[in-house]
């Protein structure tokens, strides 16, 4: 009997989901609408995010434009992008929010690419609680019988490759947004 390693792959796919999904909120040297997807607001009673109030449109390399549904919402999706604390200054016509992103400075690029390997280190992390789980999970199964002594050690080689490709995949992730923020 093999023991199942679906958890795992399970947990290192989740962690590259998460790592990406983290990694896109943090700006290069363009605007994206994904820079706003953390940005939530008050409305009409309940939490919501920006792209669920209006559209987000890229006016330039630096400018983003929110389009809200309602356009009563103007003033409380320029108080909410102002309470993110983006680093980037807010205006508001009429119609909708204007959102401009400053050039990135040395230093900026710095603090960033110092948040971007603190995210890197929390999926790591993520990655080896998966591991440790399953390898007390092989434990167990040998224990009670249900592995034999070479099962469950081919288990944990198993488990530690995947672990092993799991964070190579979150290294090539996260250098590839290295290089973005450098250039």
């Amino acid at each position: 009997m093999t023991f199942n390693l679906t958890d795992l792959k399970k947990g290192i796919e989740e962690s590259k989901e998460w790592l990406t999904q983290e990694l896109s909120s943090l700006r290069t040297g363009r605007a994206t609408p994904a820079l706003l997807d953390g940005v939530s607001l008050e409305v009409y009673g309940s939490r919501m995010k920006l792209n669920q109030v209006g559209s987000v449109s890229v006016e330039d390399a630096r400018t983003l434009y929110v389009s809200p549904w309602d356009t009563e919402q103007v003033k409380p999706i320029e108080k909410a992008i102002t309470q993110a604390d983006l680093g980037v200054s807010v205006g508001a016509d009429e119609k909708g929010v204007r959102v401009s992103f400053p050039e990135l400075t040395a230093e900026r690029r710095q603090q960033l690419i110092k948040l971007l390997r603190g995210k890197l280190e929390d999926a790591r992390i993520a990655v080896k609680q998966k591991r440790t789980e399953t390898i007390a999970n092989v434990e167990k199964a040998k224990k009670s019988g249900e592995l034999s002594e070479d099962e469950a050690r081919d288990a944990k080689n198993d488990a530690q490759k995947l672990v092993d490709d799991g964070n190579k995949a979150l290294e090539a992730i996260a250098e590839k947004k290295e290089k973005e923020l450098q250039a």
